[in-house]
């Protein structure tokens, strides 16, 4: 199946609506691990199911350079990757944890890194 990819500048104008849409969003995570964390894998899917939930957009490729550890105020970056190779950062901040599930937010920057020529 083919997968719909924004230009840059769609996804652009996307994130800056989701940003400000989704610094209000909570997520829950059940990590089932001892010491809770969410793996950067399942960070990325979850945060890119977000964004795609809020824009109404398709769900876009978002990559976690790190598991996020369950404290509240750990921060992360994650990069959005549009079709052309334009990138988008994201910002995830813990805002509490309750036993294995991990709350966050999420926010995306207003603007768009252009694809290296």
């Amino acid at each position: 199946m083919a997968k719909v990819r924004l230009s840059a500048a769609a996804w652009g104008l996307s994130a800056v609506a989701a940003g400000t849409l989704v610094v209000g969003c909570s997520v829950s995570v059940n990590t089932g691990h001892a010491k809770p964390k969410i793996l950067k894998d399942k960070l990325g899917d979850t945060v890119a199911t977000r964004l795609a939930a809020t824009t109404g957009q398709p769900k876009p490729d978002v990559t976690c350079p790190e598991d996020l550890v369950g404290e509240a105020g750990t921060t992360t970056r994650c990069t959005l990757t549009t079709g052309d190779g334009s990138t988008l950062g994201v910002t995830v901040t813990v805002t509490s944890v309750d036993g294995d599930n991990v709350n966050f937010h999420i926010k995306a920057d207003e603007t768009a890194t252009p694809a290296a020529n």
